[in-house]
């Protein structure tokens, strides 16, 4: 989710979930060893828990930046070798990485020595034409010999030639079934479903066959479905009861980062979809949208946008 689960992504969300293990944006571990580690890995503690996804096949490499990662407090590092963009492959790191098992599994070998925290992987059912249950069970069983006992799958094969990153989202069909076949044979590891995932029942659904549930572009599309997950999945109450409540507990740190001269902007466009399919839900995104990109936008333009989809209590009576 490059460009999309930032540190003020992150933050909004936990304001709707205290339980589910938040994700950051894929980083590739020679930024990490080369770049701003601080705006590259810093993130407000009031996120936690978070894993680190990091890109990479230089084992050296991701071994640092695991250790960095660590460092700065996330509570696992998860390698990415599901991403099929051009960019990343020309990297030598995602999903191309599944067709050499054995490299994926030095790089977790050493991820692992380096740190204390999991080490966790996140792939794909298969890749181009090595798509068969054989080839994902070589590629796990190797990772796993390891020592590694968590996978992300995402439930459909990936083209890393003629198509896109969308269209490899959207094209290869989902194949749940390959991911719960894994699981049957792999009882020791615990196995994460991912792919196409849109409601809590669905959620539920999986959840009596795996160990866990990825929620990707649903999540941030529809966010909302967050605050049921401390209720539904963990038994506990849920953090907030309305959207609005979520808005309120925005509030404070959005003061803290406009002081800090970030724009509105950077942060209500991870908040308009909190209203989708809810009256008002389209005036929300367009008042968010346009007025927070303005210099000096401030917290007027979200009480705007919430004026247009929570009605006052004395409007509520008249009616």
């Amino acid at each position: 989710m490059m460009d999309w689960t930032d540190r003020h992504c992150r933050f909004f969300h936990r304001q709707l979930t205290a339980r589910a293990l938040l994700y950051t944006e894929m980083v590739t571990a020679q930024a990490v060893r080369h770049g701003d580690r601080n705006r590259l890995l810093g993130f407000d503690p009031r996120e936690a828990p978070v894993a680190l996804q990091l890109g990479g096949s230089d084992p050296r490499l991701l071994a640092d930046a695991a250790r960095w990662g660590e460092d700065f407090g996330y509570a696992e590092v998860n390698l990415n070798v599901g991403c099929p963009s051009d960019r990343v492959q020309e990297g030598r790191f995602g999903a191309c990485l599944m067709a050499e098992p054995e490299l994926v599994a030095d790089c977790i070998a050493v991820m692992q020595a380096a740190v204390r925290i999991p080490v966790t992987v996140k792939c794909r059912i298969g890749i181009d034409d090595q798509d068969s249950e054989a080839a994902l069970e070589r590629f796990v069983s190797a990772v796993a010999a390891t020592g590694c006992r968590t996978f992300i799958v995402h439930a459909r094969k990936a083209w890393l030639k003629g198509l896109s990153p969308k269209e490899n989202r959207e094209i290869p069909p989902l194949d749940y079934d390959r991911v719960y076949r894994l699981k049957s044979i792999h009882r020791e590891l615990n196995i994460i479903i991912n792919g196409g995932i849109s409601n809590h029942n669905s959620v539920k659904k999986h959840l009596e066959i795996v160990d866990g549930v990825m929620l990707g572009r649903t999540a941030y599309q529809q966010p909302w479905l967050l605050a049921a997950v401390d209720r539904d999945v963990f038994g506990e109450q849920p953090r907030v009861a309305t959207r609005a409540e979520a808005v309120s507990r925005m509030r404070p740190y959005i003061a803290e980062e406009l002081a800090r001269g970030t724009w509105l902007s950077r942060i209500t466009r991870h908040m308009l979809g909190l209203y989708h399919g809810e009256p008002g839900g389209r005036l929300w995104r367009r008042v968010l949208s346009e007025g927070s990109t303005r210099k000096g936008a401030g917290l007027e333009v979200l009480d705007r946008a919430l004026a247009c989809v929570e009605r006052p209590a004395w409007a509520l009576a008249a009616e």
